[in-house]
Parts: C-alpha cells; sequence; structure tokens
C-alpha cells in the first residue's frame, strides 16, 4: 500500500512588529532612560483585540499615546474615538489606570514627568 503524499501546509509569515509612533519611540526611550519597566502592545482585555501602547511592569498603569491628533488621525474619528473610550473604559472597569498623551505631550516631556511623579507617589506610600 502506498501512502499518498501530503502537501505540505504553507507556514504563516510572522507579523513583522512595526515601530510605534513617533511619540511611542520617544517615550520608551524615556521611560527607558528614566529606569522605568514596561511592556509595549499588551492585550489586556480578554475576548478583545485592543492593545495598549505601555504597561508598567508591576503596576496596573497603562500609558496610551494619541498619535495624529492634530492631522485628523483615527483617535479624532468619531469611529476612532468612540472605540477608544470603550477601551479605555473596559481597562478601567478591569481595575487599570489610562493615562493618555499626545505626541506633543511626549515630546515636550510633559508625559514622563507625570509618570514619574505618579510612580514616586506611590513609591512614598509604599515606604510608609
Amino acid at each position: 500500500m502506498v501512502k499518498a503524499k501530503t502537501k505540505a501546509k504553507p507556514k504563516a509569515k510572522a507579523k513583522k512588529q512595526s515601530a510605534g509612533s513617533k511619540g511611542e519611540e520617544a517615550l520608551a526611550a524615556q521611560l527607558q532612560a528614566a529606569g522605568v519597566s514596561f511592556e509595549r502592545e499588551q492585550l489586556l482585555i480578554p475576548g478583545r483585540r485592543f492593545r495598549f501602547d505601555f504597561v508598567i511592569t508591576g503596576s496596573d498603569l497603562v500609558i496610551e499615546v494619541e498619535g495624529g491628533t492634530w492631522s485628523g488621525g483615527r483617535h479624532t474619528s468619531g469611529v476612532g474615538f468612540r472605540s477608544d473610550c470603550f477601551k479605555y473604559n473596559k481597562a478601567l472597569e478591569l481595575g487599570y489606570r489610562v493615562l493618555r498623551y499626545t505626541t506633543d505631550m511626549v515630546t515636550k516631556g510633559e508625559a514622563i514627568a507625570q509618570v514619574m511623579e505618579i510612580l514616586g507617589a506611590e513609591s512614598a506610600v509604599e515606604g510608609l
């Protein structure tokens, strides 16, 4: 008896992880320089494909960089804004705190200053 040859299934192409937006890359560099550990592009909402830009390791703190806020990007369209509202509200429901920044807030240093202030306040409380 001769077995029929089975065709090898084509391997799924690995998705190339694209670099983040200008604001995301800037914030990643700022967090690294400040010694803040984080993970990127995390799925936090069960059953949904929403990804969060940054999750601070060992914390319930989530950071989103809203790109295209001045150029009519996805976050400012009706559908995009509605989707973001659902995403952020669901994250809060699950116990996460979401900080949202525009790209210019990141590049001006406002975002990292606030993140460090929040993390410093948490460290002070934990030390009591």
